[in-house]
């Protein structure tokens, strides 16, 4: 039986596995694809304290390099389900196996919403995207729009500005939601234009996408737009099936301030529990405070 099984490799899973290690708790630490987590697709982030600017791939390779150094365990592997038997905890892998735990921190950070209109699922991978860092090169020249109007939305139509001939920046209010600076340089981008009080209705094509159909929220007159690429940022669904625990309408796990969960000696840290913020260094602080939690919850309930 391992003291804690940490599931997730993002920001708040390395960070719970570097201080478990420390507090010396037989850790093992389990991520379903790479490490990384959601910010590992940032080109670029800011407000990270210590890098006035660095990509979020190199930020979270230094996050898995300070873990290896401090002997975490990381195993590549997929977890199903998180129960509880007695004071157990039970966790079982996409491999069959089931694996036993005194405490567990659930790590499993969050994927992006879907608009969930006609056209979106259809054509995901070719021309429908939630990643400009991915995918921004494929539409060299061409036309797109971007959905949302958060930080993530207004980043990644910079990233596009950069690449492709023009920029439809949608978003169903008439201001943004982005931080200033963001916005500021948005706005001086010449081929970043704003579609202001419009949400997107369908998006059409043959083989890969060809046009989408937007509409104004006032007026309801919609319109369709030629249109090459979409890309998609209205926010994040947490990855939580796999445990049952309270969680809010959104399926967001809700813990106390020590991330404690409606199950004893089950923790929740970072993008899947519910957050006033969702951000590197408010994950890495979850990750922190779980793994201090578990130690205690141990030392109080099992025999040292």
């Amino acid at each position: 039986m391992y003291d804690l099984i940490i599931i997730g490799g993002g920001p708040a899973g390395i960070a719970a596995g570097i201080y478990a290690v420390r507090y010396g708790l037989d850790t093992y630490l389990l991520e379903r694809t790479a490490i990384g987590g959601q910010i590992a697709s940032s080109p670029e982030v800011e407000n990270y304290p210590g890098f006035s600017s660095i990509n979020g791939m190199e930020l979270m390779n230094t996050f898995k390099a300070h873990a290896e150094s401090m002997d975490v365990p990381i195993e590549n592997r997929g977890v199903t389900k998180v129960r509880t038997e007695g004071k157990k905890k039970i966790v079982s892998t996409d491999d069959n196996a089931d694996l036993e735990a005194k405490a567990v921190i659930i790590a499993t950070g969050a994927k992006p919403r879907k608009l969930g209109i006609p056209g979106e699922d259809t054509y995901y991978g070719r021309g429908v995207s939630y990643c400009a860092t991915c995918d921004a090169p494929f539409y060299k020249g061409r036309d797109v729009i971007v959905v949302g109007g958060g930080n993530t939305a207004v980043s990644d139509a910079l990233i596009l500005s950069n690449v492709v001939n023009k920029v439809y920046l949608v978003h169903r209010r008439n201001e943004l939601r982005a931080a200033k600076i963001l916005e500021d340089r948005a706005h001086s981008r010449d081929n970043i234009e704003f579609l202001w009080d419009t949400v997107l209705e369908e998006i059409k094509g043959d083989n890969f996408v060809e046009s989408t159909v937007i509409k104004d929220v006032n007026s309801d007159k919609k319109k369709e737009i030629p249109i090459d690429g979409v890309f998609i940022y209205i926010g994040i669904d947490p990855n939580t099936g796999l445990v049952d625990v309270e969680k809010d309408e959104s399926g967001f796990i809700i813990t106390n301030e020590f991330m404690e969960t409606s199950i004893n000696g089950i923790f929740a840290a970072g993008d899947c529990r519910k957050s006033p913020l969702w951000q590197v260094i408010t994950a890495a602080s979850d990750g922190a405070v779980a793994a201090a939690k578990a130690y205690e919850y141990i030392r109080n309930n099992y025999d040292q």
